[in-house]
């Protein structure tokens, strides 16, 4: 039976317009290939704090001064009570509203399932998932009797979406180096992420080198510098505004030479140049792939759970330029609706694997699906 809310929404495939990437200025590029400075781990050191250029760099900047009380914090709760927390709004909107479209109902119809549609939309979840979640209620109402009820297929139906193929290893043996390139416009955590990242492998015993080649902001630089020493990785860095490719090779150089694991590649999220930005990352895979067979051999998009269906757009936008092999989802602390978990798991075809729930090292975990739709109920 088609309902009028499914009908409205048929004509709606996209969730948002394409968000474009931030406008350029007309400074000159650098392409000079300077000598990189390389670094390896060392005993903490008293580093000032980087100083933020613009907006963008104020939102990726945190202090050594924020980094060493992290560290001497007290033992938090567990990931999965930060989990939860991150999913309050989502989870409040899926045991409370759905209660109260009940309330004072004896049974599904056509208005009771309008208001659910709306619901689900406002949590986020987006317009053509919302769709199809409505299509599978609806064949399913006659065994809906209770909020309970429909709480439980909500779950199975959102588990199935989110439950998706993980990212495996070439044929499951890892290249070493393994090379993963992080991208993602400014803003979104992509530095923070690239140090927690950092920090998990080398908790699991791995030799990693971070790639500055965000060199057009120099608090980029600066900010990996601090997260390396922090990790206890090398950093690879040239001198600000040189050509990102040369960091890029210089560094996968580097890690070939001295035996590492793993190498992180930073990437800009905006240019102060003429030139293009997803042309610029398409050079740095190339110039990765000059070094190392098959590198990047992974291409991880960092997105901000706070921008809703924006992130959508974004992804979109990077896969068509540098072909996307998964995701990280970060800021999903309670400011976000964990629907947007729901809608790019079912929009995009590209797993899901990181989500952040906070700022501390320990907040990027694996996405779990089980331990998410666990938390949403």
């Amino acid at each position: 039976m088609a309902f009028k809310w499914l009908k409205r929404k048929k004509d709606s495939k996209d969730d948002s317009p394409p968000q474009e990437i931030p406008p350029e200025s007309t400074d000159e590029d650098q392409n000079g290939h300077a000598s990189p400075l390389i670094e390896g781990t060392s005993e903490p050191v008293d580093v000032k704090p980087p100083q933020a250029d613009t907006e963008e760099d104020l939102e990726e900047t945190a202090s050594p001064a924020d980094i060493a009380a992290e560290e001497t914090a007290p033992a938090r709760d567990g990931f999965m009570s930060r989990l939860r927390h991150g999913l309050t709004k989502t989870r409040d909107f899926l045991n409370t509203d759905i209660e109260d479209l009940f309330s004072g109902k004896r049974q599904i119809d056509d208005d009771l399932l309008e208001e659910l549609e709306e619901l689900l939309i406002t949590a986020d979840i987006g317009v053509q998932t919302t769709m199809d979640l409505m299509d599978a209620i609806t064949r399913k109402a006659s065994k809906i009797a209770s909020p309970e009820d429909l709480k439980a297929i909500l779950k199975e139906e959102i588990m199935a979406i989110v439950d998706t193929t993980p990212v495996t290893d070439h044929n499951g043996v890892p290249p070493r180096p393994k090379v993963i390139m992080v991208v993602g416009v400014n803003g979104v955590g992509k530095t923070t992420t690239i140090g927690k990242l950092a920090a998990r492998y080398r908790r699991d015993g791995k030799k990693v080198l971070i790639a500055a080649s965000d060199t057009f902001r120099a608090a980029a630089i600066e900010q990996l510098s601090i997260w390396a020493e922090r990790a206890g990785a090398d950093i690879v860095k040239h001198k600000d505004q040189s050509d990102p490719a040369a960091v890029a090779f210089d560094a996968v150089e580097a890690a070939i030479a001295r035996g590492m694991d793993i190498v992180l590649v930073d990437t800009a999220g905006r240019l102060h140049t003429k030139v293009n930005l997803m042309e610029e990352l398409k050079k740095i895979k190339r110039s990765l792939s000059k070094k190392s067979a098959d590198a990047p051999h992974e291409t991880l998009l960092v997105l901000d759970a706070t921008t809703g269906q924006n992130a959508l757009s974004q992804a979109r936008l990077f896969d068509e330029a540098i072909d996307l092999s998964a995701l990280a989802l970060t800021k999903l602390d309670g400011t976000a609706k964990g629907g947007i978990v729901v809608s790019i798991c079912s929009t995009l075809n590209i797993p899901l694997k990181y989500v952040g729930v906070g700022e501390q090292i320990d907040d990027l975990q694996d996405f779990d699906p089980r331990q998410f739709v666990d938390a949403l109920f």
